[in-house]
């Protein structure tokens, strides 16, 4: 049988075999959801790297849930004062940022864009030093899908928009013209590949739950949750697993319950709120909030 979502695996490839941590850290703002969950108590997060659940445990009871048991587990370490480790994701970043040099961009050239905080003054400097003809021409090559297809599976890949490589700079530039670089902890990330929450946290104001998002909502009481965090767990879903959770969110959503959803893939026409240029980690195409009662399975 196929799995309802490419997450159950628990690998980003194809490959077969036990699961492993996915992510060491997350490319998701989290300041987003902190924002959108003001005055909210109970809130459902997927646990992922545990980058998000952590900083909402600061203010809201936190349910950190996800299907891959070696995922949880490094998250549970974190919340217990472990410190970030690298996964799939950020060796597969590794190897992309190993071309660097080849396409000009120099150690002390990123160092420098990195520590500027005028955003005027990064769109400059990326026309000007980054966004060159040879940056332009293999970034494109390592975001095409039969590179990426070697790293990721199909199902995550189908998600992606045509041109991803034209369509991510799109993206990575209309971030550095609203985010400063100096404060932007997700900026240093993705282009030195520094961990952007090194500094270990405990908490015990987080439960964590191995099982998919929707079976283990489907089993809790109606109303149970404030606010649902949810990633990007419907890219590479089935429509039959994206209707579930749409389902289960919106059951066990209290009153004026809110979600937070993520994708990889561009933004559909109705889509009325999309909050991917606030979100500092530059990757996004949707960051979708809005009130559980009219979530859709992330459309």
């Amino acid at each position: 049988m196929i799995a309802e979502t490419a997450w159950e695996v628990g690998r980003l490839d194809e490959g077969r075999g036990p699961c492993r941590v996915l992510f060491g850290q997350m490319y998701e703002d989290a300041e987003i959801e902190s924002a959108a969950f003001a005055g909210k108590r109970r809130v459902f997060c997927i646990a992922s790297a545990g980058s998000t659940a952590l900083r909402l445990a600061e203010e809201h009871e936190v349910v950190a849930c996800d299907i891959n048991a070696a995922q949880l587990a490094y998250a549970e370490r974190r919340a217990r004062g472990g410190g970030v480790e690298k996964g799939d994701a950020e060796r597969v970043m590794n190897f992309a940022r190993a071309f660097m040099p080849l396409v000009g961009w120099r150690r002390e050239t990123v160092r420098d864009f990195l520590a500027l905080s005028d955003v005027a003054g990064q769109t400059a400097f990326w026309s000007e030093c980054l966004d060159t003809r040879r940056f332009r021409a293999g970034f494109d090559a390592l975001a095409s899908r039969s590179i990426l297809r070697a790293a990721y599976s199909g199902r995550l890949l189908s998600i992606l928009p045509a041109k991803f490589g034209a369509v991510l700079r799109g993206r990575l530039e209309r971030g550095f013209a609203r985010h400063a670089n100096a404060s932007n902890p997700y900026a240093a990330a993705l282009l030195a590949g520094k961990a952007g929450d090194e500094t270990p946290r405990k908490t015990k104001n987080i439960r964590f739950v191995l099982n998919d998002a929707a079976s283990f909502l489907e089993e809790c009481p109606a109303g149970a949750f404030d606010a649902f965090a949810l990633s990007n767990i419907l890219d590479g879903a089935e429509i039959s697993y994206r209707r579930r959770l749409s389902r289960a969110v919106r059951r066990a959503a209290a009153e004026n319950a809110v979600v937070v959803w993520r994708s990889f893939a561009e933004p559909g026409p109705g889509m009325r709120t999309n909050r991917a240029e606030q979100d500092r980690s530059l990757l996004w195409g949707v960051v979708g909030a809005g009130g559980a009662e009219e979530f859709r399975g992330g459309g």
